[in-house]
């Protein structure tokens, strides 16, 4: 959509800038021809102004070498007193230049490309026979006739002559321009015509534009999916950091990484300090912000030090349950492990007919379908990719929520299932037995419960059961 606006644009726009520029040199042309039709009323008065005298030279002829001045002059006819004209059409013309005091049109042939104007006057009388295609001052005129595709025309009385033929496309915008002559003796049209096809249209500019639209889209799409992948990340660790049952290995470890940030910068701020109070003068403004840094690093040490220490409690998260949809969470857990769904080839599928609302701890409740799903998930590895099924079940039950989640993994055996949820016990050699048994804790804290069952005719179903929103756990 965004392209196609752009490009419509981009043609809105050429085709604009060609309007402007053919109705630029349609008025040059127009202004051209009125200089040259003014001209000639000019020639005719200056003939009668120097004429011969009643008494002068019958034979004085000065009009005569207007031809060699004027390209466009064929010939000039006079008629003297005491004579005729030999075509009516002069004649009558010639009545009408009298009555009117000016010059006035005489018979126009513009088949043959030429016409005549007559004036009136004492003791001759004037006619100029002008070449059309003469009249045009070609060393001024703004297009190239032979080459361009802008047609023009003299029109009058039904009759049209051709100054430049142009080269009409088919389709597209056609463009126009007509206006009469700047003199009243000589009352042509002068029409001009541009048809411009599709091949005029900024085919170039619009491709360019529709590459920077697709690589504008490819690169706000990568954007976003980097935005998403950072956003499970958050989510992951914001997860990963409540957990409160973790082994001292990693307890060491992240303590370690913690503390190890803050106590860096809280060194380096301190002997950034030091220097800048030895300087001579001391810079103590500076030295003070680096001091308050400092102070800020110390704190965060402070509150990892504080979190650590509340992993390995056992918060009674009862009084802080609130309304939580269970949809939801089971939603938010399959978002965040979309990576790890695709890089085992599972497709979830979460089966829920109506929205169901637990009276639980939101934190918690994440936790422990995280850990659920990611225990199906390792199962899963251990199946046939072609038989690798994982279902999440949202329902209600004897007036409880309850959240099942199904594989079709390897499955628990009957002597292992009494165990599963003690502490430090697992089934992976690489396992430590924490996270189920922290799953059923937080479950039982919340006032619900955690269950595990076969899953026929292979895998496992976890079952986590919680109070309905409203329910006193």
């Amino acid at each position: 959509m965004i392209t196609l606006a752009g490009a419509v644009a981009l043609a809105r726009l050429e085709l604009a800038q060609l309007q402007d520029a053919f109705d630029t040199n349609a008025r040059i042309m127009h202004r051209l021809l009125s200089q040259r039709v003014v001209q000639h009323d000019a020639i005719l008065a200056t003939l009668a102004l120097l004429q011969p005298g009643p008494d002068g030279p019958a034979d004085a002829a000065p009009e005569q070498r207007l031809p060699a001045l004027y390209a466009q002059i064929l010939s000039v006819q006079r008629r003297d007193r005491g004579t005729e004209w030999t075509e009516p059409a002069l004649r009558a013309a010639e009545i009408t230049s009298r009555n009117q005091k000016r010059p006035v049109l005489g018979p126009v042939d513009f088949a043959a490309g030429r016409f005549q104007l007559l004036l009136a006057a004492q003791p001759a009388s004037y006619a100029l026979t002008i070449d059309l295609r003469a009249m045009v001052p070609w060393a001024e005129w703004p297009l190239p006739p032979a080459t361009s595709p802008v047609r023009v025309a003299l029109e009058h009385a039904g009759q049209s002559f051709v100054l430049q033929s142009g080269r009409p496309a088919r389709g597209g915008w056609a463009f126009a321009f007509h206006k009469h002559l700047a003199a009243d003796s000589q009352p042509f049209d002068v029409v001009v015509q541009q048809t411009v096809g599709w091949t005029a249209l900024p085919w170039g500019r619009t491709a360019v534009w529709a590459l920077f639209v697709a690589a504008v889209i490819v690169f706000a799409r990568l954007g976003l999916r980097q935005r998403a992948a950072r956003s499970r990340a958050e989510e992951l660790l914001r997860l990963g950091q409540v957990a409160r049952l973790n082994t001292l290995g990693e307890l060491a470890a992240g303590m370690a990484h913690e503390l190890n940030q803050p106590l860096t910068a809280v060194l380096a701020n301190t002997q950034a300090a030091r220097r800048l109070l030895d300087d001579d003068p001391p810079e103590l403004d500076i030295a003070r912000g680096a001091m308050a840094q400092a102070v800020e690093q110390a704190r965060r040490a402070a509150d990892v030090v504080g979190r650590l220490r509340r992993v390995v409690e056992r918060p009674d998260l009862s009084a802080s349950t609130q309304a939580v949809n269970l949809n939801e969470a089971a939603r938010r857990a399959l978002y965040l492990l979309e990576p790890e769904c695709q890089r085992r080839g599972v497709t979830p599928l979460l089966e829920s007919q109506e929205p169901v609302t637990v009276q639980a701890e939101p934190v918690a409740l994440d936790q422990i379908v995280h850990n659920l799903l990611m225990n199906a998930l390792q199962a899963l590895e251990k199946a046939d990719s072609g038989a690798r099924h994982l279902t999440l079940t949202v329902n209600t039950r004897g007036g409880r929520g309850q959240l099942g989640v199904a594989d079709t993994g390897p499955g628990i055996a009957p002597e292992v299932l009494p165990r599963i949820f003690e502490p430090f016990f697992s089934t992976r050699e690489d396992g430590l037995g924490l996270g189920l048994s922290l799953c059923e804790t937080l479950a039982s804290n919340m006032g619900g419960s955690l269950t595990a069952t076969p899953n026929a005719p292979h895998g496992a179903v976890f079952a986590l059961s919680l109070p309905l929103a409203g329910e006193t756990p």
